[in-house]
């Protein structure tokens, strides 16, 4: 079916099933390749047609995806605006996690620590030449991708920090330890809330986005030298380097940031 060719609205198939459809349309669509992360899905208007299903439908599939984690949502008309793919399907566990995240609102430092010590364990391991977890080129193709996906100019700031905490979940899943991977998907929206909390004070995004980006790359670099040691250093230093200089770090006289809950990314 053509996006021109519009069913007429008694042909819409059953609406409490019809956002499946959408769901299983875009995955198809990750799978093979023909979207990958940073890539914007086709407007609503365009994807109920060429599904044949309704635009609640669509809207529905959308929310599902959002609460996956597989794409972020902006309103309005720009260029901005729209569905963006910030990941690819990796089943539903992490999302209870999140949840959870959510309800308990974990202090800033808490994650951070998180992080210093699962991030530092994964790209060790895959950096180890002997270990059973070492890659190849496939094996980091997709953190590169993200990579990429950051470097398209015109990037705003909250596509782009979903992209950097979704580069860090890849290498996760890069490792292929499960426990690991459940646990980075399921920080990642409070990876993302402290990221674009700390936004406001920098002294130029420009500057610290472009030097983001570099570390990344010099990460992965590491890794593919067979450096654990090297690997470990970067991604601690990348870690607790952005966490430094948005002064999320409490000192005398500032307020207690380092306490406070994290509140997680507006979805809308």
């Amino acid at each position: 079916m053509t996006v021109d060719a519009v069913p007429a609205e008694g042909a819409l198939p059953d609406e409490r099933r019809a956002w499946e459809l959408v769901l299983e349309s875009i995955e198809r669509d990750l799978l093979s390749g023909r979207l990958r992360p940073g890539d914007r899905l086709a407007p609503e208007r365009a994807l109920a047609a060429s599904l044949g299903v309704g635009r609640s439908s669509v809207r529905e599939a959308l929310r599902v995806l959002e609460v996956l984690g597989l794409i972020r949502t902006a309103t309005g008309s720009g260029p901005t605006s729209g569905a963006i793919i910030v990941a690819l399907p990796g089943g539903g566990m992490s999302a209870l996690m999140r949840l959870q995240v959510a309800a308990q609102g974990f202090p800033v430092a808490d994650v951070v620590k998180t992080r210093l010590v699962l991030e530092a364990a994964v790209v060790t391991e895959l950096a180890d030449a002997n270990g059973p977890a070492r890659v190849g080129t496939a094996s980091l193709a997709r953190a590169e991708q993200l990579l990429d996906a950051m470097d398209a100019p015109g990037r705003t700031e909250a596509e782009f920090l979903a992209l950097d905490a979704q580069f860090h979940l890849s290498l996760a899943e890069a490792s292929g330890n499960q426990v690991i991977t459940a646990t980075m998907a399921g920080l990642r929206s409070a990876i993302e809330a402290y990221a674009r909390a700390g936004v406001a004070r920098l002294g130029s995004w420009a500057e610290t986005s472009a030097r983001l980006r570099l570390e990344h790359r010099e990460i992965v670099a590491c890794i593919r030298a067979a450096d654990p040691a090297a690997a470990r250093r970067t991604v601690q230093a990348h870690i607790a380097g952005y966490y430094a200089e948005t002064r999320l770090t409490a000192r005398p006289g500032d307020p207690d940031l380092v306490g406070a809950p994290l509140r997680q990314p507006d979805l809308n």
